[in-house]
């Protein structure tokens, strides 16, 4: 990486001259130089755009917005760049009010709702190609030459189906702004600054709640991305197996590795931290070290997802044979959770309860946590009441799914938890059972043996959809998918 200047905003590169690094190794810029710089480059203007697959999806989720406001300005923004180390950034990601309402991916835009008489007038405030009078985009550290070309704002209009403006302006436009404001915070200092003394923490909450609520049933466009993000994720799982024999030469960071380079070719990135848990960190939920060992005759319970470029997420999980064959013991555990994740799935349908779902898969698992004498002379309804089974079990069995792995988090209990499945819900159905290598209240060949099965359910009109079919769950497919893969 080159480290010649110091990265400087566009409001910062407009309010003074743009810095050098301290330590850059030029020690000024010449006259002639910066005269040179200014002249002498090619018209680079896009024209006759099409808008993005998504516009109209985005336009009809910004009309709902404004039909649950009215009168009120509404500021969503996308969110800045964070800092890694130094002078180094993380990758950008939007927030997910943001893409959802714009379909725009790009950090420091803001999209604002202007109330009218009858709505509101949406307008999209983003930064400008960078600027070549002075400077900025050779000089700055996010001008283009360094970081790449940014639509112009006319290019951003033909694309998002929005009026574009200039994101320097805004701070100020919104420190004057009079009447009711409703933001979604904690994305943009600057905005956030800005409507300090005009936004209440209840009100923006429920534009949270709301913006997360709308994201319960999925639209056409958000059904179709799932699908492409399960099916990727698929090609990710096969990519595992066909190395597992480098991952026992060197760790579980070679299937970390593995699979993110499906979720980058084929995606904007993984989906959330890959866990990569071989043998007893499979009884560690969200193991994300990937850091052990991977040992033939143990188990690997891979939880991972692509991200498409749109930002909509899978959420799968396999539990595989290292040496592509289950133990007895292994396959016993392995089956009860395949019943269970069977009985759950059965329950996803339109007009049941989202806890339908959970709770059929858990009976199941009471049931065989009971057969097997882990609970005494406990019956499964005793169990199931004091929650018992829980102690192998450990979480829920299952969660909104969308562009955030955990969708629609800030939706009422009511709306979310205790609601109504619908057409067009999509969500995980995933049991699991975890015998901790230090539970003494198991029998020691218990212990250390962790499985998990995970899959994006579509509620339909007459049912469900396995969205990530195209993986086998079956303990004697999975064996034969194994051996087919490997050769």
């Amino acid at each position: 990486m080159s480290d010649e200047l110091t990265p400087e905003t566009p409001e910062t590169a407009e309010a003074e001259p743009i810095k050098q690094r301290k330590n850059g190794l030029y020690p000024g810029i010449s006259d002639e130089l910066a005269e040179s710089m200014k002249s002498g480059w090619a018209d680079t203007e896009l024209h006759g755009l099409e808008p993005i697959a998504q516009a109209g999806h985005t336009a009809a989720r910004r009309a709902a917005l404004s039909a649950r406001f009215p009168g009120e300005r509404l500021v969503v923004p996308a969110g800045n760049l964070k800092t890694r180390s130094n002078d180094t950034e993380y990758a950008f990601r939007p927030s997910t009010e943001y893409a959802y309402l714009t379909g725009d991916r790009t950090q420091d835009g803001v999209l604002v709702l202007e109330p009218t008489a009858d709505g509101h007038d949406a307008t999209i405030y983003l930064l400008p190609r960078s600027d070549r009078e002075n400077g900025e985009f050779w000089l700055d550290g996010q001008g283009e030459l360094w970081v790449g070309r940014r639509h112009s704002l006319s290019e951003a209009e033909q694309l998002l189906g929005l009026p574009a403006k200039d994101v320097r302006d805004l701070p100020a436009a919104l420190a004057e702004a009079t009447g009711p404001v409703r933001g979604v915070r904690g994305h943009d200092a600057g905005v956030d600054a800005a409507l300090t003394d005009k936004v209440t923490a209840e009100h923006d909450e429920e534009l949270r709640v709301f913006l997360s609520e709308a994201r319960l049933v999925k639209d056409a466009f958000e059904i179709a991305e799932l699908q492409k993000a399960c099916d990727a994720t698929a090609r990710g799982f096969e990519d595992v197996v066909k190395v597992l024999d480098k991952a026992e030469a060197t760790s579980e960071r070679y299937i970390e590795g593995t699979f993110f380079l499906r979720a980058r070719v084929e995606g904007n990135d993984i989906g959330y931290g890959s866990i990569c848990a071989a043998g007893p960190h499979a009884t560690t939920l969200h193991w994300v070290r990937n850091d052990g060992p991977v040992r033939p005759g143990e188990l690997l319970l891979l939880d991972a997802g692509v991200e498409t470029d749109e930002l909509y997420t899978a959420d799968v999980t396999r539990t595989l044979p290292i040496n592509g064959s289950f133990t007895p013991l292994q396959r016993k555990i392995y089956d009860a959770v395949y019943e269970a994740q069977e009985a759950g799935i059965a329950a996803v349908k339109p007009g049941a309860a989202f806890r339908d779902f959970h709770d059929a898969a858990q009976r199941v698992l009471a049931e065989k946590l009971v057969e097997w004498g882990l609970l005494g002379d406990l019956t499964v309804e005793k169990v199931l009441e004091l929650g018992l089974q829980r102690r192998w079990t450990l979480h829920g069995t299952g969660h909104m799914l969308g562009m955030d792995v955990h969708d629609c988090a800030a939706a009422r209990t009511e709306a979310y938890v205790d609601g109504i499945l619908e057409p067009g819900v999509c969500l995980t159905v995933e049991p699991g059972l975890y015998f901790q290598a230090d539970d003494l209240t198991v029998p020691e060949e218990y212990r250390g043996i962790g499985v998990r099965i995970e899959d994006d359910i579509l509620v339909t009109e007459d049912g469900n959809r396995n969205l990530s079919d195209k993986l086998p769950r079956r303990a004697d497919e999975v064996e034969a998918w194994m051996a087919g893969l490997k050769g």
